[in-house]
């Protein structure tokens, strides 16, 4: 027998969980303003820039604030240009201004890249990159990006304005340092110096799905052409985006060697913190995270003009990259290959077929219960 739950309420009283509950909207015209209403609400209060994470945590009941700040009227949150010795990236700067930036290439190409790979298109649109690193979804791509970059955020609040780097900001899964009262105003990016580039990787099951992995690597070389500095980040493998601190201590004062790019890599492996889950087993997603660091520290290197050893095939010919362990897939290889599927028992991904013949005919083996 059903349980009686009464009458549903009428008008604006009804309740539905695909519904957010009730909430104030504020839409202020000053960040004076804006702080004075988090601060009077605190904890039942959130923020809203772009909306696309926060407005279905609402619609789920997940989240259920008291009232809603909305900081898009606020003048001067839009800047994305250089200054102040580095790169400003505005609390209303869109993902899609990113995407068709201009700037966001040569040492700040980790950013570049990065961009298109947010989401989908929709999301870009709205989205904003501080409003993703205020989320701290260790799925987030922009988290990785910066992080490898030393990126830091500036954050206003009612006693002032501070800055956290982000290694400090991001605290848990969506658990921020940050206060309820304050809002993130910026991104700040140091400048990494004239011979400096990167780049940003990432696997996913679907075009706009989170990452399976994402690493985002930077390099920024010094004297000698050896590396001053380096940076390599880790999406969707730990309960935040993660800094492989020893691999970026491996390549500091070293020059890009095959050797020391496949060390690193294996570095950057080991500080991985995967789990297994439907879309892949721990095991697999550290192997993507060594093959696309090697891959993204090859791309830095060309970025920066540091030649790197190639080494020969069977055939005779070059190719860059050191061979892979058994059953692994090597650089320059796509992850999801026959071999690195058998290895991994991930036979539930596609292959990654370059035409449509040949990804419907992958389509019917597995349908006729095959395996490739």
């Amino acid at each position: 027998m059903l349980p009686d739950w009464g009458s549903p309420p009428s008008g604006l009283e009804r309740r539905s969980p695909m519904y957010p509950a009730r909430f104030e909207y504020v839409a202020p015209s000053t960040l004076e303003e804006a702080l004075e209403t988090l601060g009077r609400y605190g904890d039942d209060a959130k923020v809203l820039a772009g909306g696309q994470s926060l407005i279905p945590l609402m619609k789920l009941r997940f989240a259920a604030p008291r009232v809603v700040v909305d900081i898009n009227r606020l003048p001067g949150l839009d800047t994305l240009a250089e200054g102040n010795g580095g790169l400003r990236i505005g609390a209303l700067v869109r993902h899609k201004a990113c995407e068709r930036s201009e700037l966001l290439g040569g040492r700040w190409g980790t950013l570049g890249d990065a961009a298109p790979l947010i989401s989908d298109p929709i999301i870009r649109n709205l989205g904003t990159v501080c409003g993703s690193l205020a989320h701290a979804d260790p799925q987030g791509d922009w988290g990785s990006a910066l992080l490898a970059m030393d990126a830091e955020v500036v954050a206003h609040g009612p006693d002032g304005t501070r800055t956290i780097p982000l290694r400090e900001l991001f605290q848990g899964p969506f658990v921020t340092s940050l206060e309820p009262t304050e809002i993130i105003t910026e991104v700040q990016v140091p400048d990494p110096g004239p011979v400096a580039g990167g780049t940003y990787l990432k696997l996913e099951r679907k075009v706009g799905d989170f990452a399976t992995v994402g690493v985002a690597v930077h390099l920024a070389l010094g004297e000698g052409g050896k590396v001053g500095r380096a940076g390599i980040a880790l999406t969707a493998v730990g309960p935040t985006n993660l800094r492989a601190t020893a691999a970026e201590e491996a390549l500091v004062g070293s020059e890009l060697s095959d050797e020391t790019i496949r060390e690193a890599a294996r570095l950057a492996a080991e500080a991985a913190q995967p789990y297994d889950d439907t879309r892949g087993s721990a095991d697999y997603k550290r192997s993507v995270v060594r093959v696309f660091t090697e891959r993204g520290l090859r791309t830095a290197a060309a970025a920066v003009g540091a030649a790197t050893p190639r080494r020969a095939t069977a055939s005779g010919t070059a190719a860059s990259g050191a061979a892979a362990p058994p059953g692994q897939p090597a650089d320059g290889e796509p992850v999801t290959t026959e071999a690195a599927l058998d290895a991994t028992e991930r036979q539930g991904y596609f292959s990654g077929e370059e035409t449509i013949a040949g990804v419907m005919d992958e389509v019917r083996d597995k349908e006729d219960g095959g395996e490739r």
